[in-house]
This record gives C-alpha cells, sequence and structure tokens, in this order.
C-alpha cells in the first residue's frame, strides 16, 4: 500500500472537495487508515463519515471497494464524486448489462479510485477473485452501514455476516467500518464479525444542539402539525409515518391546505421515488410525508423539522432519523408523537419474529424507545448516554429543559444501585436489581446467592415501582448501560463510578411527579424555532435557480452542481473572483473549473 504522491490529506479535501479543514475525528480516521490499520468509525448522521475512506482512497495507490446495502445512497455517492472529478463507479442489481459492463473494463484498466458494491454483488461467483486479479490491487475496503453486520442492532441484514470473507482474503488490506447508529454492544459486534485486526475505535460526538427535541401526546397530531408547518412555512420537512397509507393520505390532507407536499415509499416506482426525492433536493417540494425508506445519504442541509407521526421501535432508527435535520448547522426542531398504539403495532411486529434471542433484542430495544418518549429528564442526555457519550449538565433545549419537573437529591439512592451492581460483578438485570435492593428472595436471588452482598436489602424502605423508575433514569442519564449480548445484564459507565465515587451527584424525579406530568390532558407546548433567516436571502434565491438550470442541462440532482450549504456560504460572501470563489465552503478545483464564471456573472449582476 503506498502513497500516489506526498499530496496531504488537507490538500486532497480542498482540491476535491473544496473544504478548507477536517471535522472533529475526520483527520483522525484518515492517518489511522492511511497507517495501514483497521477502524470502527462511529459518526453521526452528517458527521461526515464518507470523508473517511474517500479522502484515503484518493491518496492510497489502488482501488478502494465500499461496501454499501442502499442502492440509492451509492448512486448519490457516485454522481457527487464524479461532480468532483474523482473517477467513481457502483455494482449493483440496478444496473443493465451494457452499463455493469462498462464498469467491469475500467476496473481491468485500473481507470477508478473508488467502487460502490452491494453485499450480494461482493459475494457474486467469481467477484473476489477479479478484485484479486487488479493489476492496482485493492488498497482499502469500507464497510459502511455497519449496524448491519449486527444481530443486535435495529437494521441486521443476514448476508453482512459473511463479510468476514474480506480480512481472511485481503489479509494486509485495512477494512475501515462505518456507522452512524450503534451502541456499545453493536460496536463490539462489528470489530468480531468483520475479524479485524485490533481496530482502532473512533467516536464522534453525537450532541447536536442546534435541534430541539420534543415528545407531544399522540392525540389531535394533525392539529400540531398545522401549527409547526405553519410556523415554518416555505421551509423544508420530513415527516415519517409508520405505514404507505399513512404518508399517503398525509401528503393529501397537507396538499389541502396548500403545502407543497408528496409522499414517498419502497412500494412507488423508482422513478416515481427519483423524482420525488429530486424534487424536495430541489426545493420544489417542501414537505415529504415518508415510511423509513426516505432520508438515507440525502444530502440536503436546510430540513427545518422532522415530525415522527408514529414512534420508531428503536433509538438508533430515531436518532438518525432526526439527524436529517438542520445539518447546516442553524436551528432545527424535531416532534415525536407518542402513543399507546404506536408501541402497541411494534409489539404485535416483534412477536412475529421467529428466532426468539432477537426477538428478545427488538422488544428490550423498544423499550428503551419507550422510556424516552415517557423520560422527565433532559432528552438530549438519554440520546448521548444511549450512545456512551457523558453529559453533565442538561441541555436546556428540549421539552423536559423548557418545562422542567420538580427534582430531589438521589444521590444515595444511585449509589446504593450502583454499588449492588459492582459488588454483583455486573451481572444483573434490571428486574433482578431491584430484587436485591428490596431484599427480595426471588429464585434468581437464591440460585446465585445474591442475599450474601452487602447491599441486599439496602433498599426496601423504597417500593420496587419507584425502584424501577428510578432505574430507568439512571439508564437515561447514562450511568448505567444495558448489555443485550451478556443476558441485558447492566453495566457500569464512567458517569456511574463517578457518582459511586461521590465525584457527582445525581438529581431524580419522583414517581408521583412522572405520573401526574404523563397525564397531564393538554398539549404540551410545541418547541418555537427562531431559523435565523440570511440577509442573502434574495441572491441565496437567485443562486438556486442557476444551480438549478446547470443541473438540468448535465440532467443531474441540483446537489451534485452545489450543496445548500455551499450556495449559502457563497451568498452570504458574494466572492467577485476566481480566487475569492475558491475559498467559498465546498468549491474544489474541478468544480470551479466548471461552474466559476457562470455564478460569479450571477453574483454581479445581482449585485447591480
Amino acid at each position: 500500500m503506498e502513497l500516489v504522491t506526498a499530496t496531504t490529506p488537507l490538500e486532497l479535501l480542498e482540491r476535491h472537495f473544496g473544504y478548507k479543514s477536517f471535522r472533529p475525528l475526520q483527520q483522525d480516521v484518515i492517518d489511522h487508515v492511511l497507517g495501514g490499520a483497521d477502524a470502527v468509525v462511529l459518526m453521526p448522521t452528517g458527521g461526515g463519515k464518507s470523508l473517511c475512506y474517500q479522502v484515503p482512497a484518493l491518496a492510497l495507490d489502488g482501488l478502494t471497494v465500499v461496501i454499501s446495502p442502499l442502492i440509492a445512497l451509492m448512486k448519490d455517492q457516485v454522481q457527487a464524486l464524479q461532480g468532483n472529478g474523482v473517477p467513481a463507479a457502483f455494482l449493483n442489481s440496478s444496473l443493465e448489462f451494457n452499463e455493469e459492463r462498462l464498469v467491469q473494463q475500467q476496473l481491468k484498466q485500473s481507470a477508478l479510485k473508488l467502487l460502490y458494491v452491494s453485499p450480494e454483488r461482493l459475494f457474486q461467483q467469481g467477484f473476489l477473485d477479479e478484485l484479486s486479479a487488479l493489476g492496482s490491487g485493492v488498497s482499502l475496503f469500507a464497510v459502511d452501514e455497519a449496524h448491519c453486520i449486527s444481530s443486535w442492532g435495529h437494521s441486521f441484514r443476514p448476508e453482512y455476516k459473511q463479510l468476514h470473507v474480506l480480512k481472511q482474503r485481503f489479509p494486509n488490506v485495512p477494512v475501515v467500518a462505518l456507522t452512524a447508529t450503534a451502541d456499545r454492544t453493536v460496536r463490539g459486534d462489528i470489530a468480531a464479525s468483520l475479524g479485524l485486526d485490533r481496530p482502532r475505535v473512533f467516536i464522534s460526538s453525537f450532541d447536536r444542539p442546534n435541534l430541539s427535541l420534543a415528545v407531544l401526546p399522540g392525540q389531535d397530531r394533525w392539529k400540531a402539525i398545522e401549527r409547526i408547518v405553519g410556523r415554518h412555512a416555505g421551509k423544508c420537512g420530513i415527516i415519517y409515518c409508520n405505514s404507505r397509507a399513512g404518508a399517503e393520505k398525509l401528503a393529501l390532507k397537507l396538499q389541502g391546505i396548500g403545502v407543497k407536499a408528496a409522499y414517498y415509499h419502497a412500494k412507488l416506482e423508482p422513478e416515481e421515488r427519483s423524482r420525488v426525492q429530486d424534487d424536495f433536493i430541489q426545493g420544489k417540494l417542501h414537505i415529504i410525508c415518508a415510511t423509513i425508506a426516505f432520508g438515507m445519504g440525502i444530502d440536503k442541509s436546510d430540513v427545518r423539522f422532522v415530525i415522527h407521526y408514529n414512534m420508531p421501535g428503536t433509538v438508533e432508527g430515531y436518532y438518525q432519523e432526526i439527524g436529517r435535520a438542520g445539518r447546516d448547522g442553524k436551528p432545527a426542531e424535531t416532534i415525536l408523537f407518542y402513543s399507546y398504539a404506536d408501541v402497541q403495532t411494534h409489539v404485535h411486529f416483534a412477536q412475529e419474529i421467529d428466532d426468539p434471542r432477537y426477538r428478545e433484542v427488538v422488544m428490550a430495544k423498544l423499550d428503551r424507545m419507550k422510556e424516552y418518549a415517557e423520560a422527565q429528564v433532559c432528552r438530549r442526555t438519554i440520546l448521548l448516554s444511549y450512545f456512551s457519550e457523558a453529559t453533565t449538565a442538561p441541555c436546556g433545549n428540549c421539552d423536559v429543559c423548557k418545562d422542567p419537573p420538580k427534582y430531589f437529591d438521589g444521590t444515595v439512592l444511585a449509589q446504593k444501585a450502583l454499588s449492588a451492581v459492582v459488588r454483583a460483578k455486573e451481572q444483573l438485570a434490571l428486574s433482578v436489581l431491584v430484587d436485591v435492593l428490596k431484599g427480595t428472595y426471588s429464585p434468581e436471588v437464591k440460585e446465585k446467592e445474591l442475599f450474601l452482598i452487602k447491599t441486599f436489602g439496602a433498599g426496601g424502605d423504597t417500593s420496587a415501582f419507584a425502584w424501577v423508575l428510578f432505574l430507568q433514569q439512571f439508564i437515561q442519564l447514562g450511568l448505567l448501560e444495558v448489555d443485550y449480548r451478556d443476558h441485558h445484564h447492566l453495566k457500569l459507565s464512567a458517569a456511574g463510578r463517578a457518582v459511586l465515587n461521590g465525584e457527582r451527584e445525581v438529581r431524580l424525579v419522583t414517581p408521583e411527579t412522572i405520573k401526574e406530568r404523563q397525564e397531564r390532558p393538554k398539549l404540551r407546548r410545541d418547541p418555537s424555532v427562531n431559523d435565523g433567516a440570511s440577509s442573502s436571502a434574495d441572491l441565496l434565491s437567485v443562486l438556486k435557480d442557476l444551480r438549478r438550470t446547470i443541473a438540468k442541462e448535465i440532467a443531474k440532482p441540483a446537489y451534485i452542481v452545489f450543496s445548500d450549504a455551499t450556495l449559502l456560504d457563497m451568498a452570504e460572501r458574494r466572492p467577485r473572483t476566481l480566487y475569492e470563489f475558491r475559498l467559498v465552503n465546498g468549491v474544489g478545483d474541478h468544480k470551479a473549473g466548471l461552474y466559476a464564471d457562470r455564478f460569479l456573472a450571477a453574483i454581479k449582476a445581482h449585485s447591480r
């Protein structure tokens, strides 16, 4: 594995992608991969995962193979790379025979730097042999959406289990596994299932402070949606529904009040799906009502709100979907409608799963999602702790923080519970921990002789019901983590150890307060969002029109020309020369050569 030139990763980033600096962790991951080592990379949606293998692909001599389960995402990323002057292609079931033959020729001629393949195509007979026989060789494997490899995750795909063959067939080629959603259990499973060689795990911050978080009761959803859409008039949003019929019905209802809305789901014809997606990206549509089939890899930075009409089944899925809001860093809001009926729908689907172990995991993750929706502690703290990221203060930008309950000092209660976990060598599930704290001689307590530990019965003056609610809060606060691989046993986190050592206090909400707040008859106050409209809005509109014109001329989606974030930066900078145009965030050498004259002329004409 050799570097093509002495060009640095930062120079490659600026030359091909037009960015002047890396985001947090990107440089570290790239340097690690260029050193020939394996890695597991956990970055939130919009965090820039793709650059962690695209930049090394440009620096290394040979081919980078990207394995992805998302056919639509492959096409989008390849088009974006080609738009930046990077030789890239994809192989999957969507290609015609002649198109696939052309890619095969490019491979044999070593004319590609990146090749995206579906796992099914990767294991097609003889394809791994073809990769082995390449003159330039394979320099890097990137496994995208790596959580799909884990049966403990929220989107398990059995075909991903075969990917351990990569390290067996290509032992000297580094593998980087990337995902936006994986708890501690799934992260460990990714490395083990791929057979990675002492991989380094990179975890970026999952904190998106520009996103407000709110949960509203499931009653009167339409009235709440009308208010939300009204305060974001003319702005873009996504509403996720759990059924195709629900998405279609809601889109028609929005159209009935004059909103530019459409629906998107897997049963639409491919051409119709592409049209809806492109219209949304280009701003012709303002709201998409969609199932979870929509959004993967969408490069649209100005989504101002994401609404979940129905509750998702996992925290991972929920976090991934709200992550499509506010990718430009400006304020955006996320709203989850919660109802008992949605919970029962997920329970019904879970009961139809044949594999009892997988069914148990699905139900456990549903419980965590349900706890999030019912929680009376800072919602951002819950999300961050789910991904093992510690936080010490409430966020101030969720509905619980804006209307906080009454808290009491629960440090001693927490220390009793955490001490019991430690003394039982972290081998207690939640229900058994309650038995230990209450001093109950249950069958498992007797079998494991848990009545011998010092904290047995230490919480006997607190009801079992209250202990369950307190333990849920300890999990939500990140003091304890659930290890799904180890029989759902509770593990102490670094934050929990700090509480146990008397270095941190714990604030809790009483069961009575939780019940009172959950039974409030009125809707909780909708969070208002001030999206800080740009003073360059008129010029931005002109630039978007020009982008749309160019996109039609080259028969590509608008974001292939420039992203919304790039046009916004351009409108604010108002470059007058080619040099100034190159300084715009997202403008590389290739695109400057293609489009500078026309965009500079448009800016000059507008200035007059």
